[in-house]
């Protein structure tokens, strides 16, 4: 068996950064919804179409989890055996299994009153993972890519298709196909309820995101494939990425950008800042060996990446405690309550932290 590629620090620093976009994200949400704090426009998703910082946040851990594929198997020797497919399976399941668990929170205390909810985003995760490692084992680099685009070139018109009972508006919430798809499989069981509802990780809508791990995975391999110079990684990651946020840019012109709907459009964008922040990191840190201020702390959320998103679900109702409305309210008055209502995140993020941190000097690594 060959030897596995050394991990590369760089994807552990943007899988921490994207964990704690991710739990800022939430966070900030959450205290908007339950507690009524003020929240800054760019931390929120995109009512339907548009896109915000928090939308680029979720597809970049797609991405990244298509680029660690190559990292993990490539090692593993040719093709799909037996024992690898198991360890797919095995990850995927108890990724899938995780993501039913936190989606279903509240769900399993008080039955009566919250629907179960089958997808999520771990869930989402665990589908493209599978999907994307056993392509990557099973298929050659550019028939990869060429999946890829077709399954975002048809998932275009999949989008547009008739549907019963309704008239397509790409512009309407649920006013599609895809929408329709979910309310008929997964029925109440949809995140958003109503005669449109729609599941934002519903079933067809992965497909894309299935694309977008392909693409995670042909960065993986761009990364590992031995070049003449190392700066020719980041160089080509670079413009693979502005090519495909210019891309996204242009074709939401007629296919909407929209996360909801995990359109085309919004795939190559995502996908294209993802590369931007990547090559970046990679020549900072890969390439040039160095360390900004920030690396140790975004490398804990990194290396424990599954570990710190499952914590911070578990222990949300801490951002309600009296402990933490206390700065919220002092600070209120002096920097105006958007920004007021940062403080408790960050004191949520930091405590978060202190837990990864302490796991990562005693070599604890949480694998799911």
């Amino acid at each position: 068996m060959e030897g596995r590629p050394p991990r590369l620090a760089s994807l552990d620093v943007l899988r921490g950064l994207t964990i704690v976009g991710m739990i800022v994200v939430n966070s900030a949400s959450y205290l908007h919804y339950v507690s009524g704090y003020a929240q800054f426009a760019a931390l929120e998703h995109a009512a339907w179409r548009g896109f915000t910082v928090a939308d680029a946040v979720f597809p970049a851990f797609v991405f990244m989890t298509g680029v660690s594929i190559p990292l993990a198997l490539a090692g593993r020797g040719n093709g799909l055996d037996g024992a690898t497919l198991r360890r797919l399976l095995v990850r995927s399941g108890r990724l899938f299994l995780l993501g039913l668990i936190l989606s279903n929170l509240y769900w399993m205390a008080t039955p009566e009153s919250v629907l179960f909810r089958p997808m999520g985003v771990l869930q989402r995760l665990a589908l493209a993972f599978l999907a994307a490692g056993v392509l990557y084992k099973t298929v050659g680099p550019r028939a990869r890519l060429a999946l890829a685009a077709a399954i975002l070139l048809l998932y275009w018109p999949l989008t547009l298709a008739p549907f019963p009972d309704g008239a397509t508006d790409l512009l309407k919430p649920g006013a599609n196909f895809v929408g329709w798809f979910d309310r008929l499989v997964l029925g109440a069981h949809v995140y958003v309820p109503g005669p449109l509802g729609y599941d934002p990780e519903g079933l067809l809508s992965t497909l894309p995101a299935i694309a977008q791990a392909l693409f995670g995975v042909a960065a993986g391999e761009w990364l590992l494939a031995p070049k003449s110079s190392k700066e020719r990684g980041s160089s080509g990651l670079l413009v693979a990425g502005v090519a495909a946020i210019a891309a996204g840019l242009v074709w939401g012109v007629v296919f909407p950008i929209s996360k909801e709907l995990w359109t085309s459009s919004f795939v190559l964008l995502s996908t294209g800042i993802a590369l931007v922040l990547l090559a970046g990191l990679h020549q900072v840190v890969d390439v040039k060996a160095l360390r900004p201020p920030g690396t140790t702390f975004l490398t804990d959320f990194g290396i424990n990446a599954v570990f710190a998103y499952s914590l911070h679900m578990l222990a949300s109702i801490m951002l309600t405690a009296h402990m933490l409305k206390i700065p919220y309210r002092w600070a209120t008055p002096v920097v105006g309550d958007r920004t007021a209502a940062l403080i408790p995140v960050a004191i949520f993020v930091g405590l978060i932290w202190m837990v990864l941190a302490y796991m990562r000097r005693r070599g604890w690594i949480v694998k799911v």
